[in-house]
């Protein structure tokens, strides 16, 4: 019996023996691995923000091999019915409702329109930037956003009464001291406040709302492109869309008086196209519509100047290089005043 424990006690300890070697050995081919790479993760050669690099150069390696985005067309739907509805239509409903439903010294049914393309605009062109296929700045992004919607948000108040002042009859065509109903007030310092909204709804809400909108599309724009050049075309759908989007632009750009931020964009886009061609880099759906959009909407600005080009009185109210009357004193002048 003796004998026998013994006999097992030799074996105990061989086994053991044996399995302490083995993961010795194991210990030590690993520790000579993390000399051999040091900045291995997880390992102590590694950086602190090793991992974090890792991951993050992953997901861009991921976001470029997921090729080119589709057209996005329930964007762009909503986005170019949004536009023709809250902001070309507003102005429209404020004719077309009755004055009783929204007193003068109350919002009209145009401003609530604009409260809502307010935040609706921001929203999809916050969903646009997040389907472009290239990273963007996002804190470019955000800056951007806000300043839209704050000079929207100044532009709200100046149009209200802007276009309030046109049922006490004021006319858009005029200048606001040329303006009947503004030139007799006294004392004459209330003109100068006249002034100042104007300057409000015109210069600063114009710029601070334009100027932001058309960097974010000039980003997702720069995005918008691919090296496989039968990408490089769009449906059917996108087509359809061209023209509506295009009428819509042209109505921005003339009634924003907006048209050297637009040709500059414009011209932006030409260029980096140019660019990019040189690289056998081609535009995909999405960047193609924004493209043949802003072509045709420079098509219908150069159309519409050349058919107002002699009228001397819009030729009065804006006077310079840069001619590009507004639609609404277009109207003021040769549509309102014949009834």
């Amino acid at each position: 019996m003796f004998a026998f424990a013994a006999f097992g006690q030799r074996n105990l300890f061989a086994v053991t023996g044996s399995g302490a070697k083995g993961l010795a050995g194991r210990l030590a081919m690993e520790a000579a691995a993390r000399r051999r790479h040091p900045g291995a993760a997880g390992g102590p050669g590694a950086q602190p923000g090793a991992s974090f690099l890792q991951a993050r150069h992953s997901s861009v390696k991921a976001d470029e091999a997921a090729g080119t985005a589709p057209f996005h067309l329930d964007l762009w739907f909503y986005f170019t019915l949004q536009n023709w509805v809250l902001d070309f239509g507003r102005p429209i409903a404020m004719l077309v409702f009755p004055l009783e439903w929204f007193p003068l010294n109350k919002p009209s049914v145009g401003d609530y329109f604009h409260m809502a393309y307010n935040i609706i605009t921001p929203f999809l062109l916050l969903q646009l930037i997040e389907r472009c296929p290239r990273t963007l700045p996002r804190s470019l992004i955000y800056v951007s956003i806000i300043t839209f919607i704050m000079g929207a948000s100044i532009h709200l108040v100046g149009d209200s009464v802007n276009h309030r002042l046109i049922f006490s009859g004021y006319q858009n065509h005029l200048s606001v001291r040329e303006n009947p109903i503004i030139k007799n007030l006294k004392p004459e310092t209330l003109i100068d406040s006249f002034e100042l909204l104007y300057y409000y709804d015109e210069y600063l809400g114009h710029s601070m709302w334009y100027i932001p909108f058309f960097l974010i599309l000039f980003m997702y724009f720069s995005g918008c492109f691919t090296p496989t050049k039968a990408e490089s075309s769009m449906p059917g759908a996108a087509l359809l869309l061209v023209v509506p989007s295009g009428l819509y632009y042209w109505y921005l750009v003339t009634e924003g008086q907006i048209f050297i931020l637009f040709i500059f964009t414009s011209f932006a886009m030409l260029a980096l196209v140019l660019h990019q061609k040189r690289k056998r880099l081609f535009l995909d759906s999405n960047g193609l519509f924004l493209f043949y959009s802003f072509a045709l909407t420079l098509l219908l600005v150069a159309l519409w100047v050349a058919w107002l080009w002699n009228d001397p009185v819009l030729r009065k109210k804006y006077p310079g290089v840069i001619y590009v009357p507004e639609p609404w004193a277009f109207y003021t002048l040769h549509v309102s005043s014949q009834h």
